[in-house]
């Protein structure tokens, strides 16, 4: 019964959480790695909307999903297969992370939003590249 208490008290979470899981159930690899990019441009943007209407709560868990995506993306890069592109992607995340965390005590959504925008490039090449 707490299990569906915790449901009906946050009806939108649990629909993003439902809708997660149906994404990833039938997901291969390439199509993992662009739902993390769909993910982290999300947590990314909503940080900077919450950041600027001093919604605390809401950018600290953003903040953080954002923070952890970034560290799966890395985490999962092969440097055997990548050579020196996979070198500059860790470099890129590790710094794109930095950002976030640094712009995590501030009011101002802009560095978020950069941080996303950079990214944005990353993933619309991704979905270039898949869509060949």
């Amino acid at each position: 019964m707490a299990y569906a208490s915790a449901l009906l008290r946050d009806p939108a979470r649990t629909y993003r959480e439902i809708d997660l899981a149906g994404r990833t159930a039938t997901a291969d690899g390439p199509a993992l790695v662009q739902l993390l990019y769909d993910e982290l441009l999300q947590a990314l943007r909503a940080a900077a909307w919450a950041a600027e209407r001093r919604q605390f709560k809401t950018r600290s868990d953003r903040v953080t999903r954002a923070t952890a995506i970034l560290f799966a993306l890395e985490a999962n890069l092969d440097h055997d297969k990548g050579g020196d592109v996979s070198v500059a992607l860790q470099r890129f995340y590790a710094g794109c992370r930095r950002q976030v965390v640094d712009a995590a005590i501030g009011e101002d959504g802009m560095p978020f939003r950069r941080v996303a925008d950079e990214l944005d490039e990353i993933a619309q090449a991704w979905r270039q590249v898949r869509a060949a």
